[in-house]
């Protein structure tokens, strides 16, 4: 679907599964921070929120339903307005029964779903570090070389029933131009249902790039499969290439995703202290194209979520 005229929906992923504590001193792990990390999003202008847990002693990626409990609860306690989307992408090694576990636990309006099996690097990541602050986390760097982020047909399918079934709209993460033909073929089986939302991943190894050119090949790819201004799209540009790509993708028409899950940095050399200080980047991004944040009841409309008026 097209933009709605000069609005633009942001979405900041608050903590993800890449980065590790001792990339930073400010990622959040515990919920507490999670919670307080949203909220400052929301409140800078951010219309949904994107959540993963994380063990509280550890910061490692966890599936932990209490620990989503009290990340949802503290968030619906603050503001109730926000959309929340909660990952069904989890953390490298966690099942597919794990990873979707929290779409009957919490019926999100949105939900993340990746949308097809693809080598996942992150231990080029271990070269910038010289010590870890936990044992897991070389660990967890250097089983990367050896991992395939499986998402099947099957999975996917299995997936998508259950998010329709709770009432959770998808949010289609596309990491390469295979993912936008598997969407293609899961929107023919009638296995996601129009209109569709999606968002191209970029920068991960593994999957495409994050240069202009690799933003418009997937871009007219989708235009191509799924027909011009007839499905709403994001963009998350992996590390420095965040504000760029985002950027890109308001010049082009689409939505824009922020956040410590994706980047860490503010600018050139200087670490983000919150979530807050991206989105706030963002918005002022948009200032200067002349566009606006949308707020969360307009980001439910351009998205057709189910709490849409």
């Amino acid at each position: 679907m097209p933009a709605a005229s000069n609005k633009r929906v942001i979405s900041c992923a608050i903590t993800g599964a890449i980065h590790l504590p001792s990339m930073t001193p400010y990622l959040p792990i515990t919920p507490e921070q999670i919670v307080e990390n949203a909220l400052g999003a929301a409140n800078a202008g951010a219309a949904i929120v994107h959540i993963h847990a994380r063990n509280p002693e550890t910061g490692q990626p966890s599936s932990d339903l209490n620990l989503y409990r009290r990340i949802v609860d503290g968030i619906r306690a603050n503001n109730d307005d926000v959309v929340i989307c909660i990952t069904t992408g989890g953390g490298a090694g966690m099942s597919v029964e794990e990873r979707l576990a929290v779409v009957p636990a919490f019926k999100p309006e949105l939900a993340s779903m990746n949308t097809g099996s693809m080598n996942w690097g992150m231990f080029p990541l271990a070269n910038k570090l010289k010590e870890f602050q936990f044992p897991w986390e070389g660990q967890f760097l250097e089983s990367s070389r050896d991992f395939v982020f499986q998402n099947t047909f099957k999975s996917m399918e299995a997936m998508c029933r259950i998010m329709d079934a709770n009432g959770t709209k998808p949010e289609l993460e596309a990491y390469d131009v295979g993912h936008l033909h598997n969407i293609a073929y899961l929107l023919q089986a009638g296995v996601v249902k129009p209109p569709i939302t999606m968002q191209f991943v970029t920068g991960i190894l593994g999957g495409i790039g994050s240069s202009p050119y690799d933003i418009i090949t997937m871009h007219q790819t989708a235009d191509r499969l799924f027909g011009k201004d007839s499905y709403n799209w994001s963009v998350i540009g992996a590390g420095k290439a965040e504000f760029p790509d985002a950027t890109l993708a308001l010049i082009l028409g689409g939505h824009v995703r922020v956040g410590m899950e994706d980047n860490l940095y503010l600018s050139k050399g200087k670490l983000a202290k919150t979530n807050a200080e991206m989105v706030a980047k963002m918005a002022r991004i948009m200032a200067e194209l002349d566009l606006e944040p949308a707020t969360p009841a307009e980001a439910r409309r351009i998205l057709s979520l189910r709490n849409a008026g």
